[in-house]
C-alpha cells in the first residue's frame, strides 16, 4: 500500500474518532442540561412525601412523614413557632432518622433516642411518639433563647450528645420540611399513596386531634348511598389548616385518605405521581376549613 494512501486512511480514522467523541460529548451535555431543566424530576424510589418550596425541596419516606407531621401538630397545639418543628426534625434526623426505634446506644430508644435511665420516662412512654415528642419540646423550651439560637446548638442543649456538631448537617432540610408541614408555606406538601389501607377515618381523627388538640375540631360525616364518608376539620388559623392538610396526606397510606381540600385548594391521592394542589373555582369553603375524603 502506498504511503500516501495509508496516511489518508489514518487521517480519516482520526477524524472519525474525533467526530464520534464530539457527538458523545454533546449528547452528554444535552442530557445533563435536560435534567437541570426538568420541572418535576421523579422522586427517589423510597420517597413518598416531598416538600416543594421556592427555596428548595426535601423528601421523606411515608414512615418519616407520619412522625414529622406529629411534630408539627404537637407544636401547633402548644402554640410554638415553626422553628420548634425545625428543631424537632433536625434532632430526630440525627438520633433515629425519624424512626421510632426500640433500640439504641445503651438504653436509648424512640424517635429522639431518649433514655429511661436518665429520667425521660418509661420504655412504654418513650416508645409513644406523642409522649416522646412532648418531652422533647418540654426540654427544648427551657433552652435559653431557643427561638433565635442556632438550631444545632439548641438540639445539643437538649440531647447532650457526644457528637455536638452532628445536628448541623440536617438543619437546611429540616427547615424546608417544617415550613411545609407547619403550614407556613401553603400547598407545598405532596405524597404518593402507593398501597392505601381501607378507609379508617377514626384512626385519622384520633391521631389528628391528639396531635393538634384544641386547635382543630374534626367532625366525621358517614357515607351515604351517593357520597363517601369524609371528615370536616375546622382549624384555628390558616397555617393550622394547611398543616392538617399535610397531616392527612402523610397519613393517607394508613387511613385510606383519597382527597383533601383546604379552602378552595384540592389534592387528590395518586399511586404513581406527586399530585400537586389545584385551585378550585367552585369552592366556597373558608380558608380554615379542611375536608378529608376516604
Amino acid at each position: 500500500m502506498k504511503q500516501s494512501t495509508l496516511k489518508t486512511i489514518v487521517i480519516g480514522l482520526t477524524i472519525g474518532v474525533v467526530v464520534l467523541a464530539l457527538i458523545a460529548g454533546f449528547w452528554g451535555v444535552y442530557r445533563w442540561a435536560s435534567s437541570l431543566w426538568a420541572e418535576d424530576p421523579p422522586p427517589p424510589p423510597d420517597t413518598q412525601c416531598i416538600a416543594q418550596l421556592d427555596s428548595g425541596r426535601a423528601s421523606l419516606t411515608i414512615e418519616q412523614s407520619r412522625y414529622a407531621s406529629l411534630f408539627a401538630g404537637i407544636a401547633a397545639q402548644r402554640g410554638l413557632a415553626p422553628r420548634a418543628v425545625s428543631i424537632a426534625i433536625t434532632t430526630a434526623f440525627q438520633e433515629s432518622d425519624i424512626r421510632n426505634l426500640d433500640y439504641g446506644d445503651r438504653d436509648s430508644i424512640g424517635l429522639f433516642q431518649q433514655r429511661p435511665s436518665q429520667g425521660w420516662g418509661t420504655v412504654e412512654q418513650i416508645m409513644d411518639p406523642y409522649y416522646s415528642t412532648g418531652k422533647f419540646l418540654d426540654e427544648m423550651v427551657k433552652v435559653r433563647d431557643w427561638q433565635n439560637s442556632d438550631i444545632g446548638d439548641v438540639a445539643q442543649a437538649v440531647q447532650r450528645s457526644g457528637f455536638p456538631d452532628a445536628y448541623d448537617k440536617h438543619v437546611d432540610r429540616a427547615r424546608l420540611l417544617a415550613s411545609s408541614l407547619s403550614g407556613q408555606t401553603p400547598a407545598s406538601w405532596s405524597c404518593i399513596v402507593y398501597n392505601p389501607a381501607p378507609a379508617n377515618p377514626e384512626l385519622l381523627v384520633s391521631s389528628m386531634t391528639r396531635a393538634y388538640g384544641a386547635t382543630v375540631l374534626a367532625v366525621t360525616t358517614p357515607a351515604t348511598s351517593t357520597e363517601r364518608q369524609y371528615v370536616t376539620v375546622t382549624a384555628s388559623t390558616n397555617e393550622v389548616a394547611w398543616s392538617t392538610g399535610a397531616f392527612a396526606q402523610s397519613w393517607a397510606t394508613e387511613t385510606g385518605v383519597s382527597r383533601v381540600t383546604v379552602g378552595n385548594y384540592e389534592w387528590i391521592a395518586s399511586a404513581s405521581t406527586l399530585s400537586g394542589w389545584v385551585g378550585r373555582t367552585d369552592s366556597v369553603e373558608s380558608a380554615t376549613t379542611v375536608i378529608i375524603y376516604f
